[in-house]
C-alpha cells in the first residue's frame, strides 16, 4: 500500500524518490536531533495516485506536446491549462483522511497549526540538474480546506510557464512530493 504521508522522523537520505530533497535532508536533520520543527510530507506516491486517480497523465502529456517552446504565449497557455486541471481535480478520500490526521497532530484541541507549504520534487537537486526554488512555497496556512488547496497548488506549480522557459521540456514525468 501507498505511503501518502510521512512525518519528517520517519525519512532519510535514502528516501528521495519518495520524499524529494528537502524532504530527506529534513528527515536526516531531525534524526540527528537538529532543532527541526515537527512536520510531514506528502509523498510523490500521493501526486502519482492523484495524477492516476483524475485521469491526467495523458491529458498533460498532450498539452505539452501541443506547446510551441519557441513561442512564450503558448508555454504560458500550455501552463495554465494544465495548472488548472491539477487545482481542479480531485483528492482520494483516503490522502484527505490521511493529510487531516498529520495535520491534526500538529495543532491543538482549540486551533488550527500554522504551517509552511513547500514542493520537493524528487529530481530538483541532481547532480547533473538543479532546479530548486522554481515551485511554489505558501506560509501562513492554516485550515484545512486552504492547506488542500495550497497542496494542489503546490503540484500544480511544477507546470509553471518559467520551468519551460528554461529547457525543461519533460517536466511532466517529475513526481512531486509537499513539506508541511
Amino acid at each position: 500500500m501507498p505511503k501518502f504521508v510521512v512525518w519528517f522522523s520517519e525519512t532519510d537520505k535514502d528516501d528521495v524518490a519518495l520524499v524529494g530533497g528537502k524532504g530527506a535532508n529534513l528527515g536526516e536533520m531531525t534524526r540527528a536531533k537538529f532543532p527541526v520543527p515537527n512536520g510531514f510530507i506528502v509523498t510523490a506516491e500521493a501526486y502519482y495516485a492523484f495524477i492516476r486517480e483524475n485521469d491526467f497523465s495523458t491529458k498533460i502529456k498532450h498539452l505539452l506536446e501541443t506547446a510551441n517552446f519557441d513561442k512564450p504565449d503558448s508555454l504560458t497557455q500550455v501552463s495554465a491549462h494544465i495548472k488548472k486541471l491539477i487545482i481542479d481535480g480531485l483528492l482520494s478520500k483516503e490522502l484527505v483522511s490521511d493529510i487531516f490526521n498529520a495535520y491534526g497532530k500538529l495543532g491543538t484541541v482549540f486551533d488550527d497549526a500554522l504551517v509552511a507549504v513547500r514542493s520537493s520534487a524528487t529530481a530538483e537537486d541532481l547532480a547533473n540538474a538543479s532546479f530548486a526554488g522554481q515551485q511554489e512555497t505558501f506560509l501562513n496556512v492554516r485550515g484545512e480546506a486552504v492547506l488542500l488547496e495550497k497542496i494542489k497548488e503546490g503540484w500544480a506549480s511544477l507546470f509553471d510557464a518559467r520551468r519551460f522557459f528554461i529547457g525543461i521540456s519533460s517536466v511532466w514525468t517529475i513526481p512531486k512530493s509537499v513539506l508541511l
